[in-house]
């Protein structure tokens, strides 16, 4: 009530709710409808009904007198081919003297006439012959075409490229607006030369006297157009240009259809319309017959709209004492929801007020219910959202109250527990045999991570498995304090092992943490198991490193050595397109970092430096890396392969390939074998005093070509290469013999002060220097 008062004070009416709109239509309905059913009837049969009986009756007789219509044009175009094909019209006539040959000029005046009288629509049959000095026309008389002006109204009927059409033709020259239907028929018949043309020019009276025909009422207009050309005809005498025409054309136009019939509004007036094709010789007519209806229809139309009139003032009325009796009905209800909605505004929805009551009535006890599913439900994402979080430092601003308190929030045991994470990478994908293949690391990752947390379930008490979908998956385990879990560990990581190469058919590296105290170490426990995890033997074997163990035994392992010499075989092969070549060349480099006993990080690392060195000879040449691998990131792709046949299959691929496709495009085989032979000669005798003439005459070239491909195969001018060539060898020497200076240097080609010059040039230090901090690494 204090809600209404309220509203009241404040100028708002109270809003109803739905089961209110209803009962107000359901009276309306109800008091309204058969007098709004019977005028719509009446309006519909009357008007609707009525219209469109008419417009059909109206395209049916259209359309068969148009048919009409185009059987008597068809036999006037089938009439004058057939004359036209005639013996009496051929190749003959051309240059005769109809004057002297007057029995010639009095059966072609005869045939005229025949043809003439053959259609009463014919106004006048005629030959014009155009090929002589004097243009002669039978019409049907014979004559000498004299006047220039008319002389050219024929000669345009003969410069047509058809053989027959239909034109509208001003014979007249003084009066061109009076213009007559033609059927021209170009002379002899199917020549590809015609002199002479037949014409029938049909009478413009009865032309239209015809089109009357497709007109059954009076009044309105019937007309056919040339789809493609400026022929017209009409009943009313009005022209294309008249407004009422082309408005009807644009209408026409606007349907996109070659037929139909629809109702036209022009000026008050309804008229129906119907248009359709006439296909002519190598043209196409469009015909159009508008008759007015609106004479008809009307004292019908303006009856049913009376009556309509009438239905719609019955049905204010009922809305208007409909309404008075809804709010009478809805007094109570209205009541009891401004009780139950407590002053808030009723939803915008298809429910009544009924069904409003009876939702809140229930909604305190579902709204406690699907909270509490919720919770349970999210409750395992929300824990393994935290750890992931909690691992990888995100949480580094919580205190270890903080932490302590979220996971006891969590259901999690944390008092007098430490804490032992378990990082487990898995490898083998592609050199076993197994039921997966490069490509289904999530599918794999998934069912490792299921097999993880049963293993563990069975073990421990509180673990906690985290997916990382990249063939790794973390293991938090919540032990007591007291005690050891070393041999529970090592149970574990067997059974998983085991299970792991059974089912996966794939091997296991398992790094577990030291014990941590607090849960703000994790992270750094983490961290630790995962290096340990890069730090695993290369081997596709199973292993378990266990950092307490590992610190505890102290390691030491000899560092490995990176293979320079098969790098730059491998990148000499491919700057000489060696496919083959290369691809051994780069197996026999990963075969050389992943010796006996050489860690993952050490081989991932080594094949990161051949990529930047690969990259680099790639710009050497000319060619920009981003455009050639499309922008994308190499190394972070790399990075994450960690099986050999992989990591091969991925260089081949996305490395060599493209580069050996691109530099196949810029040099064909023989050049790259003469460039080849110029590189193996430098490469042998480079310690000695080499000049371009020198290795032109050795390849069997001029120096100037030999300059140019070498450019153009290696991206480097011939002196640049045999520099870098002499730079690199050096620096092998500096950093693995003891040999001096002096002796480098002649080694390489050089006098001693100028290969110290050239040396820092390029280097940026002196060879001593270089040497210094080479053995110092």
């Amino acid at each position: 009530m204090k809600t209404r008062w309220i509203r009241r004070e404040g100028g708002k009416s109270e809003p109803k709710g739905r089961y209110y709109r209803k009962s107000l239509i359901m009276l309306l309905i109800v008091a309204s409808i058969p007098g709004l059913i019977t005028g719509a009837l009446v309006y519909g049969m009357a008007g609707g009904r009525l219209k469109s009986e008419l417009l059909q009756l109206h395209n049916s007789q259209i359309e068969q007198r148009a048919r009409n219509i185009d059987a008597q044009l068809t036999n006037l175009e089938l009439m004058l081919s057939h004359w036209a094909f005639d013996t009496q019209f051929d190749y003959s006539l051309e240059g005769r003297n109809f004057v002297r040959d007057f029995e010639t000029s009095r059966d072609i005046t005869k045939t005229l006439i025949v043809m003439q009288g053959s259609n009463t629509m014919n106004k006048l049959v005629g030959l014009y012959l155009g090929s002589g000095e004097r243009p002669v026309l039978f019409d049907p008389e014979y004559g000498i075409v004299d006047e220039q002006p008319l002389k050219d109204v024929y000669d345009g009927l003969l410069r047509s490229d058809k053989v027959t059409y239909w034109a509208d033709v001003a014979f007249d020259p003084a009066r061109p607006q009076d213009k007559e239907l033609t059927l021209v028929h170009h002379i002899p018949g199917g020549s590809l030369r015609p002199f002479g043309a037949l014409l029938i020019r049909l009478d413009n009276g009865k032309v239209a006297d015809m089109l009357r025909t497709m007109t059954p009422y009076d009044g309105g207009e019937t007309f056919f157009v040339q789809d493609n050309g400026p022929l017209y005809a009409s009943t009313g005498g009005g022209g294309p240009e008249s407004p009422f025409i082309a408005s009807l054309r644009e209408s026409i136009a606007a349907r996109g259809a070659k037929n139909g019939s629809f109702f036209f509004d022009w000026e008050g007036a309804t008229y129906t319309v119907t248009y359709g094709k006439f296909s002519r010789i190598a043209d196409s007519w469009t015909y159009v017959s508008a008759s007015p209806i609106s004479s008809i229809t009307a004292p019908v139309v303006l009856i049913s709209k009376i009556i309509f009139a009438v239905s719609l003032s019955a049905l204010l009325l009922a809305a208007l004492l409909a309404w008075l009796a809804s709010r009478s009905i809805y007094s109570p209800v209205r009541r009891l929801m401004t009780v139950l909605m407590a002053g808030k505004a009723l939803p915008h929805g298809h429910d009544d007020e009924f069904t409003l009551i009876e939702r809140q009535w229930h909604h305190l006890n579902r709204e406690s219910t699907e909270l509490h599913a919720k919770l349970s439900e999210q409750l395992p994402h929300v824990k393994e959202s935290f750890l992931h979080q909690l691992l990888h430092g995100h949480l580094y601003a919580y205190s270890e109250e903080d932490l302590l308190e979220r996971m006891e929030r969590y259901k999690w045991k944390v008092n007098r527990h430490r804490f032992i994470v378990l990082y487990m990478q898995l490898t083998g994908i592609a050199s076993l045999e197994g039921k997966f293949k490069y490509g289904d690391e999530g599918l794999v990752t998934f069912a490792a991570v299921n097999m993880i947390e049963e293993f563990a379930a069975q073990r421990f008490r509180q673990s906690k498995a985290l997916n990382f979908h990249n063939l790794s998956a973390g293991l938090l385990l919540i032990v007591p304090e007291d005690g050891s879990q070393a041999e529970e560990l090592r149970a574990f990581a067997g059974e998983l092992t085991h299970a792991v190469n059974v089912i996966l058919n794939m091997r296991l590296t398992i790094a577990v943490s030291e014990p941590a105290g607090t849960i703000a170490s994790l992270p750094i426990a983490f961290e630790e198991a995962r290096q340990a995890a890069s730090q695993r033997n290369f081997e596709n074997e199973n292993q378990l490193i266990d950092l307490a163990r590992r610190h505890a035994d102290g390691e030491g392992a000899e560092e490995p050595q990176y293979p320079f010499t098969l790098e730059r075989e491998f990148i000499q092969a491919l700057r000489t397109g060696q496919e083959s070549d290369a691809y051994e060349l780069l197996r026999s480099f990963l075969d050389a970092l992943s010796c006996k006993g050489a860690k993952a990080v050490d081989v991932q690392q080594g094949m990161l430096h051949l990529l930047g060195s690969v990259q680099h000879a790639i710009m050497a040449t000319g060619i920009k890396p981003t455009r050639l691998f499309k922008c994308a990131n190499m190394y972070e792709q790399l990075s994450q392969i960690r099986e050999p046949e992989l990591i091969l299959a991925w260089f081949r691929d996305k490395i060599c390939e493209p580069f050996l496709t691109e530099l196949g495009g810029r040099s064909d085989a023989q050049t790259k074998k003469l460039i080849e032979q110029a590189m193996i000669y430098l490469q042998n005798q480079y310690m000695n005093d080499i000049s371009l003439d020198n290795c032109a005459d050795h390849v069997g070239t001029n120096p100037f070509f030999l300059s140019k491909t070498f450019k153009q195969v290696t991206g480097k001018n011939f002196i640049d290469y045999l520099t870098a060539l002499r730079m690199e060898r050096a620096k092998e020497l500096l950093r693995e013999s003891a040999l001096k200076i002096n002796d480098v240097a002649e080694q390489v080609g050089y006098q001693h002060s100028y290969f110290n010059r050239i040396f820092k040039k390029l280097e940026g230090m002196t060879p001593s220097r270089y040497r210094e901090l080479s053995q110092a690494e």
